[in-house]
């Protein structure tokens, strides 16, 4: 009986597993640590680190600061990268970043987001309906929002669109006191418009205290 003929087993390219681990892609050649905003502990690399306390600055070796941590039972934390010396406190990690989230939440509420509102009217507008929306300018700045005054030309109106910039003229100066001339008139189509920036938000007045009367 003819016997079959026996060949080597093929090789296996470098890194394609099965053995050794030395392979180029072994996922388990190197283990990534979680990447943080701050470094902390074994993490930061230097020498020497300022340490920020109640008393101040202090400079230490970066194994003499280590040490103190541990003893005291929280981490090193980088607070900012310095050219030379990074500075650091003495916290719990844990803590720090839920007080800095919370600080940043607090903050974020406290922005205010500044918007354009845009007050519309026509040249032949009445003198009632012009000081009402002078008012309503006037409250929207004081909120610290800019504004946008639109006065639109309808026919013949476009041959007097010289009366277009002195009633907007005439508006800033019943708003002057809560708003710069952020851009001045210009017209465009049919459409004359100003722009207001406001001056800042006007601070809310107390609520007045009740006093209870005697009986």
């Amino acid at each position: 009986m003819q016997q079959r003929p026996s060949f080597p087993p093929p090789k296996k390219p470098p890194g394609s597993g099965g053995g050794g681990g030395g392979g180029r892609f072994n996922r388990f050649s190197k283990i990534r640590r979680p990447t943080r905003e701050h470094r902390i502990n074994e993490d930061i690399t230097e020498g020497q680190v300022r340490i920020i306390g109640e008393k101040g600055a202090e400079v230490l070796s970066t194994r003499d600061a280590l040490a103190r941590a541990r003893s005291q039972g929280v981490d090193l934390v980088e607070i900012t990268k310095g050219q030379d010396v990074p500075v650091v406190r003495l916290v719990d990690y844990g803590k720090f970043k839920f007080e800095k989230a919370k600080k940043e939440k607090e903050a974020k509420k406290k922005q205010k987001v500044i918007q354009i509102k845009e007050i519309k009217m026509g040249p032949k507008i009445d003198t009632g309906d012009f000081d009402r929306k002078c008012k309503e300018a006037i409250n929207f700045l004081h909120e610290g929002d800019n504004v946008k005054v639109t006065m639109k030309f309808r026919g013949r109106e476009m041959q007097h669109t010289a009366l277009g910039v002195e009633r907007l003229t005439e508006f800033y100066t019943k708003v002057a006191e809560a708003a710069h001339l952020d851009k001045k008139p210009n017209l465009e189509g049919r459409l004359m418009s100003m722009t207001l920036r406001s001056k800042g938000a006007k601070p809310k007045a107390a609520a007045p205290v009740a006093t209870a009367t005697p009986a």
